[in-house]
Protein backbone atom coordinates (compact mmCIF):
# COMPACT_ATOMS: atom_id res chain seq x y z
CA UNK A 1 0.00 0.00 0.00
CA UNK A 2 2.96 2.44 0.78
CA UNK A 3 4.31 2.32 -2.22
CA UNK A 4 1.21 2.58 -4.19
CA UNK A 5 0.65 5.84 -2.48
CA UNK A 6 4.22 6.91 -3.19
CA UNK A 7 3.54 5.87 -6.48
CA UNK A 8 0.20 7.99 -6.72
CA UNK A 9 2.02 11.06 -5.04
CA UNK A 10 4.78 10.43 -7.92
CA UNK A 11 2.03 10.82 -10.75
CA UNK A 12 0.40 13.18 -9.22
CA UNK A 13 3.40 15.70 -8.89
CA UNK A 14 4.02 14.76 -12.87
CA UNK A 15 0.62 16.07 -13.38
CA UNK A 16 1.03 19.53 -11.82
CA UNK A 17 3.97 19.68 -13.25
CA UNK A 18 3.15 19.60 -16.73
CA UNK A 19 1.46 23.04 -17.05
CA UNK A 20 4.77 24.41 -15.44
CA UNK A 21 7.05 23.12 -17.90
CA UNK A 22 4.68 24.00 -20.84
CA UNK A 23 5.37 27.91 -19.74
CA UNK A 24 8.99 27.60 -19.23
CA UNK A 25 9.28 25.82 -22.72
CA UNK A 26 7.12 28.89 -24.52
CA UNK A 27 8.96 31.38 -22.72
CA UNK A 28 12.26 30.06 -23.89
CA UNK A 29 10.72 29.24 -27.67
CA UNK A 30 9.80 32.67 -27.88
CA UNK A 31 12.69 34.67 -26.61
CA UNK A 32 14.32 36.35 -29.71
CA UNK A 33 13.43 33.48 -31.94
CA UNK A 34 12.97 34.61 -35.00
CA UNK A 35 15.97 37.33 -36.18
CA UNK A 36 14.81 39.20 -39.08
CA UNK A 37 18.03 39.68 -41.31
CA UNK A 38 19.99 42.92 -42.52
CA UNK A 39 20.79 43.51 -45.82
CA UNK A 40 23.69 44.56 -47.40
CA UNK A 41 25.92 45.00 -43.92
CA UNK A 42 28.95 45.03 -45.81
CA UNK A 43 27.77 46.96 -49.00
CA UNK A 44 26.26 45.71 -52.50
CA UNK A 45 28.90 43.21 -54.72
CA UNK A 46 27.30 45.70 -57.61
CA UNK A 47 25.17 43.88 -59.38
CA UNK A 48 24.48 46.73 -62.12
CA UNK A 49 27.84 48.28 -63.20
CA UNK A 50 26.20 52.12 -63.06
CA UNK A 51 25.74 52.07 -59.28
CA UNK A 52 28.28 53.23 -57.18
CA UNK A 53 28.37 51.81 -53.57
CA UNK A 54 30.24 52.78 -51.16
CA UNK A 55 32.70 49.69 -50.27
CA UNK A 56 32.39 48.13 -46.53
CA UNK A 57 29.39 50.48 -45.83
CA UNK A 58 25.94 49.44 -44.71
CA UNK A 59 23.95 50.07 -47.76
CA UNK A 60 20.68 52.39 -47.23
CA UNK A 61 18.42 53.36 -49.47
CA UNK A 62 19.43 56.45 -50.99
CA UNK A 63 17.06 60.24 -51.08
CA UNK A 64 14.39 60.29 -53.54
CA UNK A 65 11.80 62.52 -54.23
CA UNK A 66 8.71 61.52 -56.64
CA UNK A 67 5.05 62.63 -57.03
CA UNK A 68 1.95 60.62 -55.88
CA UNK A 69 -1.31 59.61 -57.23
CA UNK A 70 -3.17 62.31 -54.42
CA UNK A 71 -0.39 64.87 -56.41
CA UNK A 72 1.82 65.41 -53.05
CA UNK A 73 5.67 65.18 -53.15
CA UNK A 74 6.59 61.52 -51.47
CA UNK A 75 9.65 60.12 -51.01
CA UNK A 76 12.79 59.04 -48.91
CA UNK A 77 12.34 61.88 -46.04
CA UNK A 78 8.44 60.01 -45.49
CA UNK A 79 10.21 56.83 -44.99
CA UNK A 80 12.62 57.87 -41.72
CA UNK A 81 11.07 56.41 -38.61
CA UNK A 82 8.78 54.22 -40.28
CA UNK A 83 8.26 50.83 -41.84
CA UNK A 84 7.98 50.79 -45.83
CA UNK A 85 7.07 48.26 -48.36
CA UNK A 86 8.35 48.94 -51.66
CA UNK A 87 7.28 47.25 -54.95
CA UNK A 88 7.53 48.53 -58.78
CA UNK A 89 5.36 48.25 -61.26
CA UNK A 90 3.27 50.19 -63.95
CA UNK A 91 -0.99 49.79 -65.01
CA UNK A 92 -0.64 48.97 -68.27
CA UNK A 93 1.16 45.55 -67.25
CA UNK A 94 -0.09 42.45 -69.03
CA UNK A 95 1.41 39.96 -66.77
CA UNK A 96 2.62 40.11 -62.90
CA UNK A 97 1.42 43.51 -62.44
CA UNK A 98 -2.16 42.83 -61.54
CA UNK A 99 -1.56 39.89 -59.31
CA UNK A 100 1.37 41.59 -57.49
CA UNK A 101 -1.16 44.87 -56.50
CA UNK A 102 -4.11 42.27 -55.59
CA UNK A 103 -1.50 40.96 -53.30
CA UNK A 104 -0.94 44.27 -52.32
CA UNK A 105 -3.91 44.87 -51.46
CA UNK A 106 -3.76 42.34 -48.68
CA UNK A 107 -0.69 43.82 -46.77
CA UNK A 108 -2.77 47.36 -46.77
CA UNK A 109 -6.09 45.66 -45.51
CA UNK A 110 -3.73 44.16 -42.91
CA UNK A 111 -1.87 47.48 -41.78
CA UNK A 112 -4.94 49.70 -42.09
CA UNK A 113 -4.52 51.03 -38.76
CA UNK A 114 -1.12 51.05 -38.12
CA UNK A 115 0.34 54.71 -38.86
CA UNK A 116 3.76 52.71 -38.39
CA UNK A 117 3.63 51.04 -41.79
CA UNK A 118 3.29 52.43 -45.37
CA UNK A 119 3.36 51.38 -48.73
CA UNK A 120 5.03 52.22 -51.95
CA UNK A 121 4.30 51.18 -55.43
CA UNK A 122 6.36 53.32 -57.94
CA UNK A 123 5.82 53.06 -61.66
CA UNK A 124 8.74 52.03 -64.11
CA UNK A 125 6.00 53.48 -66.61
CA UNK A 126 5.48 56.83 -65.43
CA UNK A 127 5.29 59.13 -69.03
CA UNK A 128 2.10 56.76 -69.55
CA UNK A 129 1.30 56.71 -65.60
CA UNK A 130 -0.20 60.18 -64.50
CA UNK A 131 -0.98 60.79 -60.97
CA UNK A 132 -4.51 61.31 -62.65
CA UNK A 133 -4.11 57.59 -64.20
CA UNK A 134 -2.66 56.38 -60.58
CA UNK A 135 -5.70 57.51 -59.12
CA UNK A 136 -7.93 55.75 -60.74
CA UNK A 137 -5.52 52.48 -59.99
CA UNK A 138 -5.61 53.05 -56.31
CA UNK A 139 -9.17 53.32 -56.39
CA UNK A 140 -9.19 50.14 -58.32
CA UNK A 141 -7.35 48.15 -55.57
CA UNK A 142 -9.29 50.25 -52.56
CA UNK A 143 -5.99 51.66 -51.35
CA UNK A 144 -5.96 53.43 -48.14
CA UNK A 145 -5.32 57.08 -48.60
CA UNK A 146 -2.22 58.45 -47.07
CA UNK A 147 -0.61 54.90 -46.34
CA UNK A 148 -0.74 52.99 -49.65
CA UNK A 149 0.74 55.79 -51.93
CA UNK A 150 1.27 55.14 -56.00
CA UNK A 151 4.34 56.88 -57.09
CA UNK A 152 5.67 58.46 -60.59
CA UNK A 153 8.43 60.80 -61.54
CA UNK A 154 11.40 60.93 -63.74
CA UNK A 155 12.51 58.14 -65.27
CA UNK A 156 16.03 57.79 -64.92
CA UNK A 157 15.57 58.68 -61.47
CA UNK A 158 13.12 55.91 -61.27
CA UNK A 159 15.65 53.22 -63.04
CA UNK A 160 18.47 54.37 -60.61
CA UNK A 161 16.52 54.26 -57.85
CA UNK A 162 14.94 50.44 -58.45
CA UNK A 163 18.60 49.35 -59.12
CA UNK A 164 20.98 51.31 -57.26
CA UNK A 165 18.66 51.83 -53.94
CA UNK A 166 16.65 48.40 -54.22
CA UNK A 167 18.86 45.84 -56.42
CA UNK A 168 16.52 45.20 -58.15
CA UNK A 169 16.75 44.42 -62.33
CA UNK A 170 14.81 46.95 -64.09
CA UNK A 171 14.61 47.30 -68.04
CA UNK A 172 12.21 50.36 -69.73
CA UNK A 173 9.69 49.08 -72.58
CA UNK A 174 10.10 52.18 -74.31
CA UNK A 175 6.16 52.35 -73.90
CA UNK A 176 5.73 48.97 -75.13
CA UNK A 177 4.30 46.70 -71.69
CA UNK A 178 5.48 43.37 -73.01
CA UNK A 179 9.03 44.86 -72.88
CA UNK A 180 9.18 46.05 -69.86
CA UNK A 181 10.93 44.15 -67.42
CA UNK A 182 10.89 44.50 -63.61
CA UNK A 183 11.12 41.97 -60.42
CA UNK A 184 7.93 40.68 -58.72
CA UNK A 185 9.69 41.58 -55.60
CA UNK A 186 8.24 43.28 -52.32
CA UNK A 187 11.03 45.26 -50.07
CA UNK A 188 10.53 45.41 -46.76
CA UNK A 189 12.66 48.82 -45.63
CA UNK A 190 13.21 49.65 -41.98
CA UNK A 191 12.91 53.15 -40.17
CA UNK A 192 16.43 52.98 -40.64
CA UNK A 193 16.59 52.86 -44.41
CA UNK A 194 17.67 49.26 -44.25
CA UNK A 195 16.25 46.72 -46.34
CA UNK A 196 15.14 43.64 -44.30
CA UNK A 197 13.41 41.25 -46.67
CA UNK A 198 12.21 40.32 -50.19
CA UNK A 199 9.32 38.40 -51.13
CA UNK A 200 7.79 37.47 -54.24
CA UNK A 201 4.59 39.87 -54.70
CA UNK A 202 2.95 36.75 -56.89
CA UNK A 203 3.10 34.22 -54.16
CA UNK A 204 0.59 34.13 -51.43
CA UNK A 205 2.58 32.36 -49.08
CA UNK A 206 5.62 34.77 -49.60
CA UNK A 207 3.50 37.77 -48.98
CA UNK A 208 2.25 35.87 -45.90
CA UNK A 209 5.72 35.56 -44.23
CA UNK A 210 6.43 39.61 -45.57
CA UNK A 211 3.26 40.13 -43.16
CA UNK A 212 4.22 38.34 -40.21
CA UNK A 213 8.22 39.91 -40.71
CA UNK A 214 6.62 43.40 -40.90
CA UNK A 215 4.81 42.82 -37.54
CA UNK A 216 7.85 41.42 -36.20
CA UNK A 217 9.87 44.86 -36.88
CA UNK A 218 6.93 46.38 -35.45
CA UNK A 219 7.51 44.73 -32.09
CA UNK A 220 10.91 45.57 -32.31
CA UNK A 221 10.34 49.23 -32.13
CA UNK A 222 8.17 49.14 -29.03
Amino acid sequence: MKGLRILQGFVLLCILMIPVLIIVFLKTMSTNSYDIPIYYEAGVDNPFLECDFEDGKQHRIPEFRFTSHLNQEIGSLEMKGKVTIVDFFFTSCPSICPVMSTEMERVDDVFRQNDDVQIYSISIDPEYDTPEILQSYADLHRATPGKWHFLTGDKSEIYDLARCGFILPTIDGEGVPDDFVHSDKFVLVDEEGRIRGYYSGTNREEVDRLIVETKILLYGKE
